[in-house]
């Protein structure tokens, strides 16, 4: 990141997260931010999230590493790139710097998913407080890499007792993992409660393979977890 851009108080996005808003930007190059409140809002509620056949299958195969926080800072970049359908990104360089300086804090996480040869090729990003996560963009290189870091991602808020995952928007495509809109009276009824509520996002992290690579996650502890607490 080069040249002058707006910096946005930390504290400040923590307060508005726990308002019910979050920040946007029109363009990537916009030097301003606006803050959304969305009337309906988007949520995957985490004990009906549905896991695909055809990515439970990939999971299994070990088709990917699954990591998290290991490359926070490529993934929000990776998020922000142009995109078939999405030549405009609505991360900003104030956006994206605040970001890092949240993750650097501690309340903002990664979800990586890499290939073979260890290149980065799926992922997504979002802030935690208390028990609630708000699912911010997700990117993928390969198929289903952002589906397998998003099934990992509700295992790992699952382990660890959240009790809400804000996707601020409902898409098709995360209909299909069963994510639903609700009204904006009953999302702020739901985040109240999960802000009270306490949660690890680290308790997870049992679940690692045996091998050579014990810092990455197991596909098979990934759709083992979902489909036995379903």
């Amino acid at each position: 990141m080069t040249g002058p851009f707006r910096r946005i108080d930390t504290a400040l996005l923590l307060r508005a997260y726990a308002a019910g808003l979050f920040p946007m930007a029109d363009r990537r190059d916009s030097p301003d931010v606006f803050w959304v409140e969305p009337r309906r809002r988007g949520i995957i509620p985490l004990e009906a999230f549905h896991l695909p056949r055809s990515l439970a299958r990939t999971l299994k195969r070990e088709t990917f590493r699954h990591t998290v926080d290991r490359a926070f800072a490529e993934v929000i970049a990776a998020c922000a790139d142009p995109a078939p359908g999405r030549e405009q990104s609505w991360i900003n360089r104030s956006i994206e710097d605040a970001y890092n300086r949240l993750h650097q804090e501690g309340h903002a996480h990664s979800v990586e998913t890499w290939d073979a040869n260890g290149e980065l090729v799926g992922g997504l990003y979002g802030v935690r407080i208390g028990a609630a996560f708000f699912g911010e963009s997700m990117f993928s290189r390969r198929t289903d890499a952002s589906k397998a870091a998003l099934a990992h991602l509700v295992a790992r808020l699952r382990a660890g007792g959240f009790r809400l995952l804000d996707t601020q928007f409902w898409t098709p495509h995360l209909g299909r993992f069963g994510a639903i809109e609700v009204k904006r009276s009953r999302y702020l009824a739901l985040l109240e409660e999960a802000l009270a509520t306490p949660a690890c996002w680290t308790a997870f992290d049992t679940r690692r393979p045996a091998g050579p690579d014990t810092t990455a996650i197991s596909g098979k502890a990934i759709v083992q977890f979902l489909t036995q607490t379903s």
